[in-house]
Protein backbone atom coordinates (compact mmCIF):
# COMPACT_ATOMS: atom_id res chain seq x y z
CA UNK A 1 0.00 0.00 0.00
CA UNK A 2 1.55 2.99 -0.98
CA UNK A 3 1.22 6.32 1.05
CA UNK A 4 -1.58 7.43 -1.81
CA UNK A 5 -3.76 5.06 -0.61
CA UNK A 6 -4.01 6.35 2.92
CA UNK A 7 -5.43 9.56 3.86
CA UNK A 8 -3.59 11.22 6.07
CA UNK A 9 -4.98 13.31 8.86
CA UNK A 10 -2.96 15.59 10.65
CA UNK A 11 -5.29 15.15 14.17
CA UNK A 12 -6.50 11.76 15.88
CA UNK A 13 -10.59 11.68 15.48
CA UNK A 14 -12.53 12.54 18.01
CA UNK A 15 -13.75 10.33 20.28
CA UNK A 16 -17.77 10.11 20.55
CA UNK A 17 -17.71 10.90 24.01
CA UNK A 18 -15.94 14.08 23.58
CA UNK A 19 -18.13 15.45 21.00
CA UNK A 20 -21.73 14.18 22.48
CA UNK A 21 -21.15 16.08 25.66
CA UNK A 22 -20.23 18.70 24.04
CA UNK A 23 -23.82 18.51 22.11
CA UNK A 24 -27.09 19.70 22.28
CA UNK A 25 -28.15 16.24 22.35
CA UNK A 26 -25.84 16.10 25.91
CA UNK A 27 -27.50 19.69 27.03
CA UNK A 28 -30.95 17.92 26.95
CA UNK A 29 -30.19 14.56 28.74
CA UNK A 30 -27.99 16.98 31.45
CA UNK A 31 -31.84 19.17 31.84
CA UNK A 32 -33.88 15.94 31.70
CA UNK A 33 -31.95 14.19 33.87
CA UNK A 34 -31.60 17.13 36.63
CA UNK A 35 -35.65 17.77 36.13
CA UNK A 36 -36.24 14.29 37.26
CA UNK A 37 -34.04 14.47 40.38
CA UNK A 38 -35.98 17.76 41.35
CA UNK A 39 -39.27 16.16 40.36
CA UNK A 40 -38.73 13.17 42.59
CA UNK A 41 -37.55 14.77 45.26
CA UNK A 42 -39.95 17.56 45.51
CA UNK A 43 -43.06 13.83 45.42
CA UNK A 44 -41.16 12.32 48.11
CA UNK A 45 -40.42 14.90 50.27
CA UNK A 46 -44.01 16.20 50.06
CA UNK A 47 -46.92 14.08 48.36
CA UNK A 48 -45.38 10.79 48.10
CA UNK A 49 -44.96 11.03 52.09
CA UNK A 50 -48.58 11.80 52.87
CA UNK A 51 -49.52 9.28 50.23
CA UNK A 52 -47.37 6.37 51.96
CA UNK A 53 -49.18 7.46 55.31
CA UNK A 54 -52.00 5.46 54.09
CA UNK A 55 -50.50 2.71 52.49
CA UNK A 56 -51.37 -1.43 54.18
CA UNK A 57 -48.08 -2.17 56.45
CA UNK A 58 -46.52 -4.55 53.94
CA UNK A 59 -46.66 -2.28 51.34
CA UNK A 60 -45.49 0.70 53.69
CA UNK A 61 -41.98 -1.78 53.53
CA UNK A 62 -41.87 -2.04 49.63
CA UNK A 63 -42.62 1.99 49.05
CA UNK A 64 -39.88 2.82 51.43
CA UNK A 65 -37.66 0.57 49.75
CA UNK A 66 -38.65 1.61 45.99
CA UNK A 67 -38.51 5.18 47.07
CA UNK A 68 -34.55 4.64 48.47
CA UNK A 69 -33.81 2.36 45.21
CA UNK A 70 -35.00 5.64 43.27
CA UNK A 71 -33.22 7.53 45.41
CA UNK A 72 -29.80 6.05 44.81
CA UNK A 73 -30.47 5.38 40.95
CA UNK A 74 -31.65 9.21 40.16
CA UNK A 75 -28.23 10.25 42.11
CA UNK A 76 -26.26 7.97 40.16
CA UNK A 77 -27.90 9.37 36.83
CA UNK A 78 -27.06 13.01 38.53
CA UNK A 79 -23.08 12.26 39.31
CA UNK A 80 -22.69 10.36 35.98
CA UNK A 81 -24.23 13.58 33.94
CA UNK A 82 -22.54 16.25 36.13
CA UNK A 83 -19.03 14.16 35.33
CA UNK A 84 -20.07 14.51 31.77
CA UNK A 85 -20.80 17.83 32.05
CA UNK A 86 -17.53 18.61 33.20
CA UNK A 87 -15.44 16.92 30.68
CA UNK A 88 -17.67 18.80 27.95
CA UNK A 89 -16.93 22.34 29.70
CA UNK A 90 -12.85 21.20 30.34
CA UNK A 91 -12.78 21.07 33.80
CA UNK A 92 -12.01 17.54 34.08
CA UNK A 93 -9.91 15.65 31.70
CA UNK A 94 -11.38 11.95 30.38
CA UNK A 95 -8.89 9.96 32.76
CA UNK A 96 -10.13 12.37 35.88
CA UNK A 97 -13.95 11.44 34.86
CA UNK A 98 -12.82 7.91 34.39
CA UNK A 99 -11.47 7.94 38.33
CA UNK A 100 -14.84 9.46 39.26
CA UNK A 101 -16.76 6.99 37.34
CA UNK A 102 -14.92 4.62 39.39
CA UNK A 103 -16.25 5.95 42.59
CA UNK A 104 -19.88 5.51 41.16
CA UNK A 105 -21.18 2.94 39.35
CA UNK A 106 -24.19 2.92 37.30
CA UNK A 107 -25.64 -0.47 38.55
CA UNK A 108 -28.28 -1.88 38.00
CA UNK A 109 -31.26 -2.47 40.70
CA UNK A 110 -33.84 -4.73 40.62
CA UNK A 111 -37.06 -4.18 42.50
CA UNK A 112 -37.22 -6.59 45.72
CA UNK A 113 -41.50 -5.73 45.70
CA UNK A 114 -43.48 -8.39 44.56
CA UNK A 115 -45.94 -7.63 41.87
CA UNK A 116 -48.98 -7.11 44.29
CA UNK A 117 -46.85 -4.78 46.45
CA UNK A 118 -45.08 -2.99 43.64
CA UNK A 119 -48.98 -2.76 42.06
CA UNK A 120 -49.96 -1.15 45.59
CA UNK A 121 -47.91 1.69 45.19
CA UNK A 122 -48.91 5.00 44.84
CA UNK A 123 -49.27 5.47 40.44
CA UNK A 124 -46.77 8.44 41.02
CA UNK A 125 -43.98 6.67 42.76
CA UNK A 126 -44.34 3.95 39.86
CA UNK A 127 -44.35 7.31 37.15
CA UNK A 128 -41.08 8.21 38.53
CA UNK A 129 -39.79 4.55 38.64
CA UNK A 130 -40.27 4.19 35.47
CA UNK A 131 -38.98 6.98 34.06
CA UNK A 132 -36.13 6.62 36.06
CA UNK A 133 -35.42 3.23 35.19
CA UNK A 134 -35.79 4.54 31.39
CA UNK A 135 -33.23 7.23 32.08
CA UNK A 136 -30.61 5.01 33.52
CA UNK A 137 -30.80 2.67 30.88
CA UNK A 138 -29.85 4.77 28.18
CA UNK A 139 -27.14 6.54 30.36
CA UNK A 140 -25.64 2.62 30.95
CA UNK A 141 -26.39 2.86 26.44
CA UNK A 142 -24.46 6.28 26.33
CA UNK A 143 -21.91 5.47 29.03
CA UNK A 144 -21.19 1.45 27.08
CA UNK A 145 -20.55 3.58 23.73
CA UNK A 146 -18.32 6.67 25.19
CA UNK A 147 -15.39 3.82 27.23
CA UNK A 148 -15.34 2.21 23.68
CA UNK A 149 -14.54 5.15 21.72
CA UNK A 150 -12.26 6.43 23.96
CA UNK A 151 -10.33 2.81 23.87
CA UNK A 152 -10.32 1.76 20.46
CA UNK A 153 -7.29 3.07 18.60
CA UNK A 154 -7.79 4.71 15.18
CA UNK A 155 -6.53 2.78 12.74
CA UNK A 156 -5.39 4.59 8.95
CA UNK A 157 -8.41 4.39 6.71
CA UNK A 158 -8.04 3.26 3.33
CA UNK A 159 -9.06 6.11 0.70
CA UNK A 160 -12.16 4.14 -0.38
CA UNK A 161 -11.43 5.29 -4.21
CA UNK A 162 -7.96 3.76 -4.32
CA UNK A 163 -9.46 0.65 -2.62
CA UNK A 164 -12.12 0.44 -5.84
CA UNK A 165 -8.79 1.14 -8.19
CA UNK A 166 -6.61 -1.52 -6.35
CA UNK A 167 -9.59 -4.25 -6.35
CA UNK A 168 -9.99 -3.34 -10.57
CA UNK A 169 -5.91 -3.75 -11.36
CA UNK A 170 -6.53 -7.05 -9.27
CA UNK A 171 -9.66 -8.01 -11.31
CA UNK A 172 -8.16 -7.08 -14.75
CA UNK A 173 -4.39 -8.49 -14.14
CA UNK A 174 -6.28 -11.93 -13.35
CA UNK A 175 -7.91 -12.43 -16.78
CA UNK A 176 -4.38 -11.41 -18.84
Amino acid sequence: MSDLDVIKLETDPVPFGRSFVQSEAFKALFQEGMELVEEAAAYLDGPGREESRYLQRQVTVAYASESMRLTTRLMQIASWLLVQRAVGEGEISPDQAQLEKNRVRLASQASVASIEEYEALPRRLKNLIGLATRLHARIMHLEQLISESETKVAAPMENPVAAQQRLLRQAFTLQE
